[in-house]
């Protein structure tokens, strides 16, 4: 069982390894604040392993802390616990498309994104009502002040796992259409970026909740909090 690091990440040197980018490499960084904003600021990822022989992949909520993700899972979604008790290899995905690129030819278009890979083991935390804390607090922060505290029951069907930012690959496209003033094409064609924005809707209060009732610190937050700016 591993503790839960919540100190910040210290600077790190990329570790070689074989997952160097062939295609495009000019688009793969190393810069660790990249990585940690898009980890940052995305709430799900996808949890690549193996399963009774077979390749099988899980959406997952995820938190960053320090150099680590936690991800959020359940005793009933046994593969994964499995792979951290086997000390099976795991990757795990994050992705953000941020602009579709308009061009003056099929071929030319293309996207923004920002993608990340981490692949490692993964470990089972020692205090894991606190790592759900801290997962709760990246999903709707504020939350836990206003609810009820975790059954005994609801913590044992709830599983949190670690996985350490040690072998790390990201990629990502922050730019316009190709084009030049030399290149041929018909100009008056229009070419650019239509960038991709998330926001959050209107509450809807469930079926149960006594009308006029005010809706809560947190999820009024969500609606007023300073988002991350697209990248384009």
């Amino acid at each position: 069982m591993t503790t839960i690091d919540t100190a910040p990440a210290a600077p790190t040197a990329p570790i070689e390894t074989d997952r160097r980018i062939r295609r495009l490499s000019e688009r793969q960084t190393f810069d660790r604040a990249e990585l940690h904003r898009l980890l940052d600021e995305q709430l799900v990822g996808h949890l690549a392993a193996t399963h009774h022989g077979a390749p099988i992949v899980v959406p997952m909520a995820f938190a960053r802390v320090g150099d680590a993700v936690l991800l959020h899972g359940s005793t009933g979604g046994g593969f994964a616990l499995r792979a951290a008790a086997e000390r099976t290899p795991v990757a795990f995905a994050v992705t953000s498309l941020d602009a579709i690129v308009v061009a003056r030819s099929l071929y030319d278009h293309s996207m923004n994104y920002r993608s990340a890979m981490i692949y490692g083991v993964l470990e089972e935390v020692a205090d894991e009502a606190s790592a759900l804390d801290l997962l709760s607090e990246k999903l709707l922060p504020g939350r836990k002040a206003e609810v009820r505290e975790n059954t005994r029951k609801e913590l044992a069907a709830t599983r949190v796992l670690r996985l350490a930012l040690d072998d790390v690959v990201m990629k990502m496209r922050a730019a316009g259409a190709g084009e030049a003033e030399d290149d041929g094409e018909d100009h008056s064609t229009w070419a650019g970026i239509v960038p991709l924005a998330q926001s959050w809707g209107d509450p809807v209060a469930s079926v149960l909740t006594p009308a006029g009732t005010p809706v809560p610190d947190s999820v009024r937050a969500l609606k007023t909090a300073t988002a991350y700016p697209p990248r384009l």
